[in-house]
């Protein structure tokens, strides 16, 4: 094998495969980055054995031919390259190592068979559709920090991914939990998504899925069946197993008789929680919430450091109420809120509140109290 492509686009391909690669493999092989140069293009691959990417970059190829060499270091040197500069990748006359050579700078790295690199991204799939990468990326910034990171409870370490039928429209549903909270976001379902099982996409896909999707102008193609998801963006195609599980009945945790409605300014509320919330524990993150007609007193007491209080105006009617949520997840649902003003719907101290986002119909979240 002989290539030589321009720095640049070697880094950029490289920063797409080798998030994928564990740092600590008892496999050699996976600590790898699969490299064949064909036609005019090097084709890159990375795999966890439960995640996999490919990528394409342009090149001219002197020599076709395949090789795996280990793949952050390999992203390491070229990323301390010169930007602009020319890299040739090479392997030597017995076939021992990969050359790569940059101006005065040369390198030898170890390779390992390409035989030994495993492959997952085979097996048909039964549906397949295209959405704009906005669109999907609504669907994961609404709902992934609600993924557990609890991992026994396995099934809810990702984002539950289905199709609903709703007043005659067919949408494609995301949502995510851990048991204090709960994310829902939705969308038109596109062509081809009808009938698609419900599947769990794990967490660290759904990360480097986030990535892809990063330009706005692109268009993703997914691919998936009851095991696997692909997902195409330009030129790269990532390829990953589901989460083998089933994921709990969440619409019997969705309250459907609060009727108390609270209104207020999200900016506002933010800003009040994270500063009375200064005084908390990591422990106990607990912020009171006392609700009277037209305010909200915010409180935190914290017997090792002291007390915090804020007032702020609010939209608020019904009776008198006390309630307590853990400020953390309070912040990380009001910042996933596009619109200015937050709609919360309670019922009691003791139940779960619906929050609602003045911009986005479809996207809905619901917190469990504390004791305060």
């Amino acid at each position: 094998m002989r290539v030589t492509l321009e720095q640049s686009n070697l880094m950029k391909s490289l920063g797409h495969v080798h998030r994928v690669v564990e740092r600590r493999n008892t496999i050699p092989i996976l600590s790898n980055v699969l490299l064949r140069a064909d036609g005019s293009a090097l084709h890159l691959k990375a795999t966890d054995l439960d995640l996999e990417i490919f990528e394409k970059t342009p090149a001219v190829v002197e020599q076709a031919g395949a090789t795996t060499v280990p793949a952050y270091m390999l992203y390491e040197i070229v990323r301390k390259l010169p930007g602009g500069s020319e890299v040739m990748l090479s392997i030597d006359a017995d076939a021992s190592t990969l050359k790569i050579t940059s101006g005065r700078s040369n390198f030898t790295l170890q390779i390992l068979p390409v035989e030994d690199f495993p492959d997952i991204s085979t097996g048909e799939f039964s549906h397949s559709f295209t959405m704009a990468t906005g669109e999907v990326r609504k669907l994961i910034e609404h709902t992934q920090f609600a993924i557990s990171t609890e991992e026994t409870r396995y099934y809810l370490n990702g984002i539950f991914l289905h199709t609903v039928e709703e007043d005659g429209d067919t949408l494609l549903r995301a949502v995510a939990t851990d048991g204090h909270r709960l994310a829902r976001s939705q969308s038109v379902a596109p062509d081809g998504a009808a009938g698609m099982p419900g599947i769990i996409i794990p967490r660290k896909t759904v990360g480097e899925v986030q990535r892809l999707v990063e330009d706005p102008d692109a268009a993703v193609m997914v691919e998936l069946s009851d095991s696997k998801i692909r997902m195409s963006v330009g030129e790269t195609v990532l390829t990953s197993k589901l989460i083998d599980g089933t994921f709990p009945d969440y619409n019997r945790v969705i309250p459907q008789g609060n009727d108390k409605e609270l209104l207020l300014h999200r900016e506002t509320f933010a800003k009040a929680v994270d500063r009375v919330s200064t005084i908390s524990s990591e422990r106990g993150r607990a912020v009171k919430l006392q609700l009277s007609d037209g305010q909200m007193v915010l409180s935190v007491n914290n017997p090792d450091s002291g007390t915090a209080e804020e007032e702020i105006a609010v939209g608020y009617s019904a009776d008198a109420l006390d309630v307590g949520f853990n400020s953390k997840y309070l912040l990380d649902i009001t910042n996933q809120l596009s619109g200015d003003e937050a709609k919360f719907m309670l019922s009691d101290p003791g139940s779960p509140t619906l929050i609602h986002d003045s911009n986005e119909s479809g996207a809905i979240y619901v917190l469990m109290p504390m004791r305060v």
